[in-house]
């Protein structure tokens, strides 16, 4: 998330001095929508959210045990593919994870549902993200339009929370985006009018963002283990879909966090292994 300062202006005369200063410090005081998470302590630029990375040399899909599966660098949970136009909605519930924050190093994790990304140039997508700006815990809910920029809720979220999140399509060009947090008491609703995207994915995703200001994905945070629930696209539960296991892994094969098998129910769990 880039760091945004808000400096008064200076002086614009000795004899107008102090009128100035009073005039322009009041002026130059960040105001906060309400609909804008306020500014996160961290010196680097970030997005949560976003494409599927794969690792270098292919996309090392395999079937393991029945199941399909695939290694990413920034994706970690399930997805369902098929035709463009396919799918028309995705949902999930988890309870917000606690971020464990050791290190003078900022960690991120985002936790969200989404269509596409998988295999097209887009995502629209809804979520939360348990980051650390250092040894300082930051919890927040967003969502974003993928390449659009995110857009930050302003709404507490804590750790133990209750969320649930769904995008639904409707109509010829609608998106309905919604994040609801039952344990604080609120739920952010956004319409979005948008056309072109492919539908070819649904997801349920626990992710390492990108990125720095010189590219790459940022230091995955100690989220512990995240439960997912009641994960369903189009209606159904995605286990009934013969869903993709997705793997995060490093930039050397090794996993950053575990994916559990999905029960019947949509049910499935990410555990934190390593930062990067």
């Amino acid at each position: 998330m880039v760091r945004r300062w808000f400096v008064p202006i200076g002086t614009l005369g000795l004899v107008f001095g102090s009128m100035v200063m009073a005039a322009t410090t009041a002026s130059a005081a960040p105001a906060v929508h309400p609909a804008v998470h306020p500014i996160v302590h961290s010196s680097h630029g970030f997005v949560p959210g976003g494409l599927m990375t794969r690792p270098a040399g292919g996309a090392h899909v395999a079937s393991v045990g029945g199941r399909t599966t695939a290694e990413s660098t920034n994706w970690s949970g399930y997805a369902v593919t098929g035709s463009n136009g396919h799918f028309t909605s995705v949902s999930a519930s988890w309870t917000q994870p606690t971020a464990t924050c050791t290190s003078r190093t900022d960690e991120y994790a985002a936790f969200w549902v989404g269509l596409d990304g998988y295999s097209s140039d887009s995502v629209e997508q809804t979520g939360s993200d348990s980051d650390c700006a250092g040894r300082t815990p930051d919890y927040y809910g967003w969502y974003e339009m993928y390449p659009a920029d995110p857009v930050y809720y302003s709404n507490t979220v804590k750790p133990g929370d209750a969320m649930s999140a769904s995008v639904t399509f409707s109509g010829t060009e609608t998106y309905t985006l919604v994040l609801k947090d039952s344990t604080q008491g609120w739920t952010q609703t956004v319409t979005k009018n948008e056309s072109g995207f492919d539908r070819s994915s649904a997801e349920v995703i626990t992710e390492a963002p990108c990125c720095t200001n010189s590219g790459g994905i940022l230091p995955l945070s100690d989220f512990g283990t995240i439960n997912y629930t009641a994960s369903t696209d189009n209606g159904s539960s995605m286990d009934s879909q013969s869903p993709v296991e997705i793997i995060m892994i490093d930039n050397s094969g090794k996993d950053k966090d575990s994916t559990s098998s999905m029960s019947s129910s949509g049910a499935f769990s990410n555990t934190w292994i390593r930062a990067s």
